[in-house]
């Protein structure tokens, strides 16, 4: 049985596993359904005030008490304009604030999780979690539940009038009801397939028009627009045919309901009015059974509709509860939190400074996902100070040790000491904070420099950043750029090149002054002269720090003083630069591999 049969059967289980975030809003909840609860009685209530107009101030002609009747009809009509007043303005408060609840939650949890949550869950799943699942379950636990009250009331309300005035005529709307809700069961559930199916053609055509925007060069290189075009207007045209359809059944739907309406009342007026006739029932009495027979169907129809927006909201609830049920794959031990605190309360007062002495003691590792192990009983011990280079083709897995020195994943078996305790012994922040990391692929967050500068700082000062940008020689970058530290990035840094991100990222990581600093193919993306650029502030500020380069370009590590070749996700080769090309082994192959290349390329640029 998968996770659709078992929503579909028990339409309602997820539920209880989101009450917890309206907990604070219960008092809110509980007016707000009384308050529905009380229209709904009203607006059932309306209907008797109507036979009582026909059959005293219409059939028998006595007006005395029609001042005191308007009064009270008045008042009551006021009252309802204040209850619908009030449960909507609860409503939407409720519905935001639940919305806004669960959003912090889910954003709050994510940045507990490990890297590898964000390695198998894309971008987008991540996104529809944290905004359209917290905004169905918001308009679930608000909206859905007052319009609940006040239909089911509604209808209670009207059955038991009915019944009390007169149980024949009430019986036979009673009898049309099962017909209307199965006819209205079977629309809906036409409908929501239809209507399912739009939306994923709807994906797809954003999808597939993201993609015509993003790789338009792409597209033109190729000479492929004939076929994007072509492909694009299948989707529309599939959009289109099924929209038709839906609008089609949508348009049988609510003559079906009209028509269920009209012989609900039809069948009113035939029994009524022979009871009418007969001087049985009073012409207002009728008038109320008719007034129930034309507002009977919007209820039921809203009732079902509602149930199945439950049910379709149980992939959201699950969704969102499978997230914040995931655990990291990293976390620190209860004592650990204790001296040194969170990543949101944070214990600074108990951290001890790093130094950057780092030591894999029989080290064995594979990933979560993975079956071969990626280390076997490795060990290694590097002294403050150190270079260590980590080379090897793409794909090799030359990042696996920064992940564990970063502690983004723990070791299988063995340890990681730092400065000659486990790793484990300390918090994740208190490490993250001694850790200056400059990714491939820069990203700046949007705002000035200076915004992105104090995410490494916080309370950096400008002439402090103007220090950091100068160290890397992304001083000049910054200055070009009009407004100095005040200049905007852009989105991700969009306002910038690469070479001139990777500068502000590099001076980023630095101005914190961290013990230990991790270049992970921090050259590999940008041009020669940028490169230059880097490689010069590199040699400057990993003096006195303990650091990790995973390179392509070997020539940018041949002063390394710890060089380890990856092959196959296993260390192969260790050494210095000079030992290495000695053994004549698997570095001094792709060394001299890529010598030749380079040679070639200048060869073929000199026109030789």
């Amino acid at each position: 049985m998968n996770e659709n049969e078992k929503t579909v059967r028990l339409p309602w289980f997820g539920i209880p596993k989101v009450l917890p975030y309206a907990k604070k809003y219960a008092k809110l909840i509980v007016i707000m359904m009384l308050l529905g609860a009380l229209t709904s009685v009203i607006d059932s209530a309306f209907p008797l005030f109507h036979r009582y107009a026909l059959n005293h101030y219409v059939g028998e002609g006595v007006l005395d008490t029609v001042a005191v009747f308007a009064a009270l009809y008045v008042g009551i009509l006021l009252v309802q304009v204040a209850a619908n007043f009030i449960s909507t303005y609860l409503s939407s408060k409720v519905e935001l604030g639940v919305g806004r609840d669960l959003k912090n939650a889910a954003f709050t949890h994510l940045q507990t999780l490990s890297f590898s949550y964000f390695n198998q869950n894309s971008v987008g799943y991540v996104h529809a979690r944290v905004m359209s699942d917290t905004d169905l379950i918001g308009t679930l636990l608000s909206w859905r539940i007052m319009d609940f009250v006040w239909n089911f009331s509604y209808i209670v309300c009207v059955f038991v009038v009915m019944l009390t005035i007169n149980r024949s005529l009430a019986f036979v709307l009673l009898m049309l009801v099962p017909i209307a809700a199965l006819f209205i069961a079977l629309f809906q559930k036409k409908l929501i397939g239809l209507n399912r199916k739009v939306r994923e053609i709807n994906s797809r055509i954003t999808g597939n028009f993201n993609e015509g925007i993003t790789g338009a060069q792409t597209i033109r290189t190729l000479v492929i627009e004939e076929k994007i075009g072509r492909e694009f207007e299948k989707d529309t045209e599939d959009m289109r045919c099924t929209a038709v359809r839906s609008a089609h059944v949508s348009a049988l739907f609510v003559s079906v309901v009209t028509l269920l309406s009209s012989i609900a009342l039809a069948l009113v007026l035939w029994q009524g009015g022979q009871l009418t006739r007969e001087a049985v029932m009073e012409i207002g009495t009728l008038s109320v059974f008719m007034s129930y027979a034309i507002g009977i169907m919007d209820p039921i129809q809203y009732l079902i509709e509602m149930f199945t927006a439950i049910i379709q909201t149980q992939a959201n609830i699950e969704r969102f509860t499978t997230l914040m049920g995931t655990q990291p794959d990293v976390k620190d031990t209860p004592e650990v939190l204790e001296k040194y605190g969170d990543v949101f309360t944070p214990k600074k007062e108990n951290w001890e400074d790093l130094s950057g002495d780092i030591t894999f003691e029989d080290v064995s590792f594979r990933y979560p996902d993975g079956e071969e192990l990626v280390l076997d009983h490795f060990t290694l011990h590097v002294p403050k100070g150190t270079s260590v280079a980590i080379v090897g083709e793409t794909g090799a897995g030359k990042s696996t040790l920064v992940n564990l020195v970063c502690r983004f994943y723990e070791p299988t078996k063995g340890r990681v000491l730092i400065d000659g305790r486990d790793a484990r012994e300390r918090s994740q922040l208190w490490l993250h904070s001694h850790i200056g990391y400059v990714l491939q692929s820069p990203h700046l967050f949007s705002g000035s420099v200076r915004d992105n500068m104090r995410y490494g700082k916080p309370d950096a000062t400008d002439e402090e950043i103007w220090a950091a940008l100068a160290l890397v020689s992304a001083d000049e970058v910054v200055r070009r750029m009009g407004d100095g530290l005040s200049s905007e990035v852009g989105e991700g840094g969009s306002l910038l090149s690469t070479g001139e991100k990777q500068l502000i990222s590099f001076a980023r990581a630095i101005i914190a002054d961290p013990a230990i600093l991790v270049l992970d193919e921090a050259t590999s993306s940008i041009d020669t002269v940028t490169e230059k650029a880097i490689q010069e502030a590199v040699g400057k500020v990993i003096r006195g720090r303990t650091s990790f380069m995973v390179a392509h370009r070997l020539s940018t590590v041949v002063d390394a003083d710890v060089i380890l070749a990856v092959r196959d996700g296993k260390i192969v080769e260790m050494g210095r630069h000079e030992e290495l090309m000695a053994r004549n082994g698997y570095y001094s192959h792709l060394f001299r591999q890529q010598y030749e290349e380079s040679e070639q390329k200048v060869a073929f640029a000199r026109g030789v």
